[in-house]
């Protein structure tokens, strides 16, 4: 059977629409003077954010708009500053964003009900993740083990090493009874690379690049072209399974149980 569940954090299992990174890395490139598209910035969420902004700079027009600002290429130095900058703004907003999305605290009720360990990776550093954590367990949400690059010598995603860090810590065995949930690229190649169950969910994702009530607003078939959309990114990063919610994940773990068990047959 199932035995373990790892979940990623902001926009996952808080901060709806994974919206506190995204302000964050959009006012320290524009107080560097180079504008990003919302797009641009999500793209590489779940990086380790001194990874992400690397990834930020890397971008043609990045560097173009660069060398007209500074007459030279971005160095090691201009990178630290803007994570700087970065962290400045994000330890100013992140207690705000650690409301559980719709649907977790039912879904991990239940999960503990089945003997389910839960466990968690991030994006994150020890330091911001204290903060998160902190506001989660006020609003109710806590799962048995949290792991950041920090305890892992500063790997971050898509490498494996937080999943195996919470698959030890669970004293989990088979990688095959463990599932990874999570809502951006390098959450689902993280699972994959680890070799447990990659799941992506859609609605206040930071994929979907929408919260949740956000998604509540559209069209029926501006819902449908979102999801078939984020359902083929997740899929093309490899995805095992694509779930709609947090509250279908109890339906997607009792299928999987069920598949097991006719296996063992």
């Amino acid at each position: 059977m199932i035995r373990g569940v790892i979940f990623d954090w902001a926009g996952t299992t808080v901060d709806d629409g994974c919206l506190a990174p995204v302000a964050a890395f959009d006012t320290a490139f524009a107080k560097a003077g180079i504008h990003l598209t919302e797009r641009e910035i999500r793209e590489p969420m779940g990086l380790l954010k001194i990874d992400h902004i690397k990834t930020l700079l890397a971008l043609p027009h990045v560097k173009v708009k660069w060398q007209e600002l500074y007459e030279r290429k971005a160095n090691q130095a201009d990178v630290k500053k803007l994570y700087a900058d970065f962290e400045k703004v994000l330890f100013s907003s992140l207690a705000q964003y650690t409301t559980p999305k719709e649907g977790l605290l039912k879904t991990v009720h239940w999960l503990r009900k089945n003997n389910i360990k839960i466990g968690s990776t991030t994006g994150y550093t020890k330091d911001m993740m204290r903060i998160v954590a902190k506001g989660a367990k006020q609003n109710g949400y806590e799962p048995d083990f949290l792991v950041t690059p920090d305890d892992v010598n500063g790997v971050g995603r898509p490498a494996p090493d937080m999943i195996f860090r919470n698959v030890k810590l669970m004293g989990i065995n088979d990688l095959k009874r463990v599932i990874k949930v999570g809502d951006t690229t390098s959450d689902i190649k993280e699972g994959k690379n680890a070799g447990v169950i990659s799941v992506g969910v859609i609605e206040g994702s930071s994929a979907s690049q929408l919260t949740a009530a956000a998604f509540s607003k559209l069209s029926f078939e501006e819902k449908e072209s979102l999801r078939e959309a984020v359902t083929q990114k997740y899929y093309e990063d490899g995805a095992d399974y694509v779930i709609d919610r947090l509250s279908d994940l109890p339906f997607l773990v009792k299928a999987l149980n069920e598949e097991l068990e006719f296996a063992a047959l």
